[in-house]
């Protein structure tokens, strides 16, 4: 009974007989074998993407043309037993053939990289632009926003415009005569002034 009893308080109490090794996160993994080579698959891309610049050149043209010329030339005209591929150039053919087959699927890399590239450029733009439309609108907003408040606001010409209808009005209402406002009495001495 006491045994079980045993087990049971290590159940409970999350003890086990053998515990388990824990994974540290502040320590990197131990390295482990593999059956297979690993490559880095940027470092390739970047490699296949130099390869298809180098083959869009005219410098590639230039040196592909200089290999076969010498290619030909040493075939056709060196001594018979220094010769290693002889008039058909059959071994000159699976070269350039070896050539294009490797030369096809880098240049697709390339592209599908650039592609790649191009996509995520696009997708920032069109954030970019949505930023944009947006802040125009809002300031679109804020202008109106403005004029409606200005249109509110009492200017100084309409205040003008409002005191001289005013002054006019004033003028109109006088029955003897007299100016309202000393500002436009006559330059001289006043009746009242004595």
């Amino acid at each position: 009974m006491a045994p079980e009893r045993e087990t049971r308080e290590r159940a409970v109490s999350g003890a086990t007989a053998a515990p388990r090794p824990r994974n540290r996160l502040d320590q990197p993994k131990p390295m482990r074998r593999r059956l297979l080579p690993e490559w880095d698959p940027e470092a390739f891309g970047r490699f296949s993407e130099r390869i298809a610049r180098f083959l869009g050149t005219g410098r590639f043209i230039v040196w592909m043309t200089v290999v076969v010329v010498v290619w030909v030339l040493w075939n056709v005209f060196a001594p018979g037993d220094l010769r290693f591929d002889n008039y058909p150039f059959i071994f000159l053919t699976l070269m350039l053939s070896l050539q294009a087959s490797y030369a096809a699927p880098l240049i697709l890399l390339a592209q599908n990289r650039q592609d790649d590239r191009d996509r995520v450029n696009l997708e920032q733009d069109r954030k970019q632009n949505e930023r944009s439309i947006a802040d125009t609108e809002y300031l679109t907003r804020e202008i109106a926003s403005l004029r409606v408040g200005l249109g509110e606001v009492a200017t100084r010409d309409w205040i003008r415009s409002e005191l001289q209808d005013l002054i006019r009005e004033l003028e109109e209402r006088r029955p003897d005569g007299r100016v309202v406002f000393p500002s436009e009495r006559p330059r001289g001495r006043d009746a009242d002034d004595l």
